[in-house]
């Protein structure tokens, strides 16, 4: 099987890679990716000689360069977006461009092609914010950040596209993921290397905010698992169920790190800031998944990752 995978030299997107080769060593993986900001060709560094990898650097919205390096795949992972939601308060044109318009583009040459599956990666974001009970993959979409609405937006043009031109399109929205290779804007990677630079780690809000964290590694083995038995049309959640809020994760990665409570800055709550995030995996776990690295091995995994790997984040915060 040969696979497109965009974005795949981002976060999510490079231990994707990573995992898959590994696990289908005989698959051939073409990765396309316009290495903006939070794409890094070190992310996949150490597989760039692999005779079944290959690199294109290009734009999702650009139909010629899409329409070269789709051809003569099986299947498309489209992981390419811009995620930072307080980047997409500050310049939602770029969401727009990226996420919406450049997976129509994937849309038309995954359609004009005859791909056998399209898998849309998306977020649990989408839906909304909640106090209580969980979302499933029927709940209605509320976003509510303009990163939020470009992916829902997203979501229901690879929809349309299953229902109009009976594309094989699938979604996973999984919840908060961590782990190696992310960009050190988001709160784990962001506190972590703060720590190690001597600053304080900056707290939205009072800390409240509850999110799901799901090891990067664990959401590779589900994105996986949807491509080769989920059902053509279906939606999948997949979360953790490690529902903690970011004063109690921004605390344990202190203690984790021997650090004290008062490098800890409260800065003020960003606009429209979701208060909780909740999914309800039931459908993915009846394929066989379920979550291997528990929140605390995680998070230890993490923090060792950026200690050994200061070469790679230093240069990027600079």
């Amino acid at each position: 099987m040969k696979s497109l995978v965009t974005g795949g030299c981002g976060f999510i997107g490079s231990n994707f890679i990573h995992y898959f080769l590994k696990k289908h060593p005989e698959d051939l993986v073409v990765n396309l990716d316009n290495l903006s900001y939070a794409g890094n060709l070190e992310n996949l560094k150490d597989i760039e000689s692999n005779s079944n990898y290959r690199f294109i650097k290009g734009d999702i919205c650009d139909k010629r360069v899409v329409e070269r390096a789709i051809d003569g795949c099986d299947v498309v992972i489209n992981f390419a977006a811009e995620t930072h939601v307080d980047r997409s308060i500050k310049e939602p044109s770029l969401f727009i461009q990226t996420n919406v318009y450049g997976t129509f583009t994937l849309l038309e040459a995954a359609r004009k092609c005859g791909i056998s599956r399209f898998i849309q990666i998306s977020t649990d974001e989408v839906y909304g914010s909640r106090k209580k009970g969980s979302f499933s993959e029927d709940s209605p979409l509320h976003p509510n950040s303009p990163y939020a609405a470009s992916k829902a937006s997203a979501d229901l043009f690879a929809r349309a596209y299953f229902v109009t031109h009976k594309l094989p399109v699938l979604i996973t929205r999984s919840s908060n993921n961590f782990g190696p290779y992310q960009y050190p804007e988001k709160l784990i990677p962001l506190f972590v290397t703060n720590i190690l630079e001597g600053k304080k780690v900056p707290l939205y809000g009072k800390g409240v905010n509850v999110r799901d964290w799901l090891y990067v590694k664990d959401n590779c083995k589900a994105i996986d698992l949807v491509l080769h038995k989920g059902k053509i049309g279906e939606i999948y959640n997949i979360g953790a169920g490690n529902e903690i809020a970011n004063l109690s994760i921004t605390k344990t990665i202190l203690k984790k790190m021997k650090k004290e409570e008062e490098i800890i800055e409260f800065v003020p709550d960003r606009p429209g800031h979701d208060f909780r995030y909740s999914l309800d995996t039931t459908k993915i776990r009846k394929l066989g998944w379920k979550p291997e690295v528990s929140f605390e091995e995680g998070i230890e995994k993490t923090i060792r990752w950026y200690q050994q790997n200061k070469n790679w984040w230093e240069k990027l915060k600079r």
